[in-house]
């Protein structure tokens, strides 16, 4: 049986990638962004254009998706957006972008899939949930404590989250990315913005692609990741494990 995933944030960057490799998978991914946003109907792809901090789009969003497809194994919730600045002068609107998209938006999105989910589950299926928090939840950094403070909230979120579906067989984990090269975060990467630096090359030598994070989502839902659940996973190699001071290096 052909198994299906709603994938946010699937026009581009970590989501784009992620949808990209369930469907090499065989699965179906319902793709959902924003309407002009690149999305494109194709073989194992139906996309449904959402703005994710929309209520009543998300709700007709899991409805069409639910007519197409009753059961739903996954959802990854990758759409995000990245404002910076000092927190006294962030403006409202900016603020609650940042939290609406980041939090509200992945809390709204389960709770729309958790029915859809939970009967997945119940057909003894795959029933997982992978929400994008991000190594700012760990170690945040001046000129980004809204973003940082929304990705804690999906953190916190996915720790709850997961104890209260326990039960019913839905697994939901997080992953906290490092700095990854996607559209989100180049123009704060190429262009210095007032104080905020993003976190830059990893002790790894480099930052992330958003395949490295795609193959940690494909691991949640696979059968190996079948007793994890309530993690908060870094994938970010290695950034947030010390502090390496300017001038210093981890080799």
């Amino acid at each position: 049986m052909t198994r299906t995933a709603v994938v946010t944030g699937a026009a581009s960057g970590i989501g784009a990638h992620t949808a990209a490799r369930l469907i090499e998978d065989g699965w179906t991914v319902f793709g959902l962004d924003l309407a002009g946003s690149g999305l494109r109907e194709r073989e194992g792809f139906v996309p449904l254009p959402c703005d994710v901090r929309d209520a009543d789009a998300v709700e007709r969003s899991f409805a069409q998706a639910a007519e197409r497809a009753p059961r739903l194994n996954a959802l990854i919730a990758c759409a995000g957006v990245l404002r910076v600045g000092p927190l006294e002068s962030v403006s409202v609107e900016e603020f609650d972008l940042v939290f609406g998209v980041n939090t509200r938006g992945s809390w709204l999105c389960a709770r729309h899939a958790l029915p859809m989910l939970k009967q997945a589950a119940a057909a003894g299926e795959v029933a997982r949930i992978v929400f994008l928090s991000s190594v700012a939840a760990i170690r945040p950094k001046i000129d980004s404590g809204v973003y940082a403070a929304s990705k804690a909230a999906v953190s916190q979120l996915t720790r709850v989250l997961a104890v209260e579906c326990a039960e019913h067989g839905v697994l939901v984990n997080a992953i906290a990315p490092g700095t990854v090269d996607t559209p989100m975060v180049r123009p704060v990467t190429q262009a210095s913005v007032g104080r905020y630096r993003t976190s830059g090359p990893s002790p790894l030598g480099r930052v992330a692609q958003p395949e490295d994070i795609a193959r940690v989502v494909r691991f949640l839902l696979s059968e190996e990741a079948d007793y994890v659940t309530g993690t908060i996973i870094p994938v970010d190699g290695g950034t947030s494990a010390a502090f390496v001071p300017a001038g210093a290096t981890s080799r």
